[in-house]
């Protein structure tokens, strides 16, 4: 599938309305659907907690918060790509305290120009965070299995008296003979000896 046929989440956090009517019309015409608007950073916390969203624009400030601990905290998901507008005399200050996390961030009051410009590079940056997650998952995935069966090979250890290269001959024999995963045979074991 092509960036052009690619469609993101967006969760926009303003209060000022005349940005969240400018927002839209703008996101409406580019690959953005659905697209959330909330006032407040309590708001944008509960949207978040529900579901999660590929870009996270916020408009700070905003009544209940500046916005850059929840943009901070927003850029923590490995699938959302943020971007905070401020006022262009807190840019350079702000900037240094968010960049490091992964922030992008905006001088306002911006040009429609500029803001394209910055929604195109949130869109490479959650393809690059795409890809990125597509390849680490799996490692995950391993890991986890490699946690069972170390668990699950402790327990045959303790429980049974096998020694360890014993357990894990074991493991590898049953998930062998039954044609599924170690991890498969690991969670029996886990299940049967805890």
């Amino acid at each position: 599938m092509g960036l052009k046929e690619r469609v993101y989440s967006v969760l926009v956090v303003s209060q000022a309305e005349r940005f969240n009517t400018a927002i839209k019309e703008l996101l409406a015409a580019l690959p953005f659907e659905p697209v959330y608007v909330v006032s407040s950073v309590n708001a944008a916390e509960r949207m978040t907690a529900e579901r999660s969203f590929d870009c996270v624009l916020i408009n700070s400030p905003l009544p209940d918060d500046p916005g850059l601990r929840f943009s901070v905290q927003s850029c923590a998901n490995r699938e959302t790509v943020t971007l905070l507008l401020v006022r262009s005399e807190l840019y350079e200050q702000v900037y240094d305290r968010v960049a490091e996390h992964g922030v992008f961030t905006l001088a306002k009051p911006a040009p429609k120009a500029a803001v394209l410009q910055a929604l195109n590079w949130m869109v490479s940056a959650r393809e690059r965070l795409r890809k990125v997650n597509n390849k680490i998952q799996p490692l995950e995935k391993r890991m986890e299995e490699i946690q069972l069966v170390n668990r699950a090979k402790w327990l045959l250890v303790s429980r049974l008296s096998m020694s360890e290269p014993d357990a894990h001959h074991y493991i590898e024999h049953q998930a062998m003979n039954r044609c599924v995963s170690k991890g498969n045979v690991a969670q029996e074991i886990i299940s049967l000896y805890s």
